[in-house]
């Protein structure tokens, strides 16, 4: 599907019935993230659907930071969301907005609240709170300060403003049902005391409103026609509703549900990730095994296929979960039309070319990439010594191996058909040197007497190799839901990085950081920026698909039973 696409869903059916209808003259947005991590492809169909169906139905998304809790926010996750949304390719414009741009709006209001008797000052612990709001069997017990004058409560959240009470000795709870089926809506808390510094208010403040409390009303103030959020949202609705049923905001907004991303091997819990980074299980967020969006940006995933892979699991309200080869299979799509292709070799084996002019280096001419010819060719060095791949090499090998083994003929990629002559071994029986012979009239695969071989392998020069350290990454997690079954920690993959030192064709020293290539028959690789000048570093963005290996696995299990 192409990321300009968007099948039908709920959603985008509930907005155009709106706007057919005359509700909505113009359908308004929002994007709200808290600023107390990095965005994670969970966010990420967030992202594409508040901005996406904004600007199908030609109506705008605003972008709104949750700064309602100054503990846990800081300013570099707030420069990271920004980036983050730009580079998955959206913008909002003017409409840049905080939860605490409206501070003192929602501060008059949770007054409103307290003289309409709708809310007071609670001084129980936060221990006794909660064993009196009960549970989902029996009902919860009225606080023996549900009742106190409203003019104390005025006068109390008041002084709780000004600074006069230690953190958690007070909170202002909103005067709801203690006996409801729904727990939020038993006297939820509005306000708590916090005497931190705000990125954005400084000290202004000592007192911040609890989500619950800023989100409806800065979705009513910002003129928000439709609040989408994820499905763990749904019991809060009431209590969104109520607050805006119950308060003098400009607007009624309406908060609608949908599906959030469950996809295997992944976990996108944004306080289970802090912790990854915490502990020092990755590197940082932008660690390229995490499903952070600068974390797969890192290891070369592209906004194209991450808006792909959004459009096509689609908006549901059913929960699921999205097997990762889905995203992969979307990532190799995009990759293979705009990667240019290269040589490199993972696990280098030495080829000795015995018939080779000793000291003669031949360039030959190779495709940047195969499918287009626009992007133009590149001279890659040819001499009697080459690296290739280890497993391209067997002593003893199944007929149906059409790579190089004792006797057999192969082309080397560009370059000149081979034929292996015989090997080395060291004390232990490991092959240390293949060694060949080659065509000279066989350039390009091109022959005499128009032979063809039917194994095809890729090399590098060594004299002119470019040493790299390559970082192959598997899933951080080893079971399909991460913490199904205890501690999402005991579900960490110990290989989900592998390093390697690889050897490059010369022209790798040319790709830029974050620039993505094929390295051929093995994936797609980027670099990264941890890379010196004399030492590239890449990342595997995700594997090619290996049809031998899915033969030789079958080989190698011999028939089945009954066969």
């Amino acid at each position: 599907m192409n990321d300009k696409e968007s099948a039908a869903d709920f959603i985008r059916t509930i907005i155009a019935e709106d706007l057919a209808s005359g509700k909505h003259q113009a359908i308004v947005t929002r994007f709200p993230p808290e600023p107390n991590g990095y965005l994670h492809v969970g966010h990420a169909k967030a992202i594409c659907l508040d901005f996406g169906v904004a600007a199908e139905f030609g109506g705008r998304c605003h972008l709104r930071f949750d700064d309602t809790n100054p503990a846990k926010e800081e300013q570099h996750y707030i420069d990271a969301i920004k980036e983050d949304v730009r580079w998955l390719g959206f913008d909002w414009g003017e409409h840049l907005y905080h939860a605490s741009d409206y501070f003192e709006q929602l501060y008059d209001w949770a007054c409103f609240l307290i003289s309409a008797g709708l809310a007071y000052v609670e001084e129980q612990s936060a221990e006794a709170v909660r064993k009196n709001r009960g549970d989902l069997t029996s009902p919860g017990v009225n606080s023996p300060f549900r009742d106190r004058p409203i003019e104390e409560s005025l006068d109390l959240f008041a002084r709780m403003r000004a600074g006069e009470f230690e953190d958690g000795a007070k909170i202002l709870r909103a005067k709801i049902d203690m006996a409801s089926h729904n727990m939020v809506l038993r006297d939820p808390a509005i306000y708590r005391i916090q005497h931190r510094s705000h990125p954005r208010t400084g000290d202004a403040w000592c007192i911040y409103p609890m989500y619950d409390f800023a989100h409806g009303q800065s979705d009513a103030i910002e003129g928000i026609t439709h609040s989408l959020c994820t499905m763990e949202f749904e019991n809060h609705r009431p209590l969104y509703d109520w607050f805006t049923s119950h308060l003098p905001v400009p607007a009624v907004p309406r908060q609608y549900e949908f599906a959030r991303l469950n996809l295997s091997y992944t976990m996108t819990s944004k306080r289970k990730l802090k912790q990854l980074v915490d502990e020092g299980v990755v590197s940082s967020w932008d660690d390229p095994r995490m499903p952070t969006l600068s974390g797969m940006r890192r290891r070369g995933f592209t906004p194209t296929s991450i808006r792909n892979f959004c459009a096509t699991i689609g908006i549901k309200r059913t929960e699921g979960t999205v097997d990762y080869s889905l995203l992969e299979s979307i990532l190799r799509d995009d990759l293979n039309d705009v990667a240019p292709r290269r040589m490199a070799v993972l696990d280098p084996l030495k080829v000795v070319i015995g018939n080779w002019p000793a000291g003669h280096v031949e360039m030959v001419e190779a495709m940047n990439h195969p499918g287009k010819p626009e992007l133009g060719t590149r001279e890659i060095p040819f001499s009697g010594e080459l690296w290739i791949e280890r497993e391209d090499f067997r002593e003893q090998a199944p007929g149906k191996y059409f790579r190089l083994k004792p006797g057999a003929e192969v082309r080397f990629r560009y370059g000149y058909y081979l034929t292996c002559t015989g090997f080395e071994t060291d004390d232990k029986g490991e092959v240390t040197v293949v060694r060949c012979s080659y065509d000279p009239e066989s350039k390009g695969g091109n022959t005499a007497d128009e032979r063809k071989v039917k194994g095809t392998i890729h090399w590098v020069s060594s004299a002119h190799a470019i040493a790299s350290e390559v970082r192959l990454y598997d899933h951080l997690f080893r079971e399909i839901v991460p913490g199904a079954n205890g501690d999402f920690m005991d579900d960490l993959n110990p290989d989900s990085l592998t390093m390697v030192m690889a050897q490059l064709e010369p022209s790798m020293m040319d790709v830029a950081v974050g620039e993505v290539v094929q390295f051929e028959r093995s994936g797609y690789f980027c670099m990264d920026r941890d890379s010196s000048a004399d030492k590239p570093v890449f990342n595997r963005t995700v594997a090619l698909r290996d049809s031998w290996a899915k033969l030789e696995k079958k080989l190698n299990q011999g028939p089945s039973e009954g066969a």
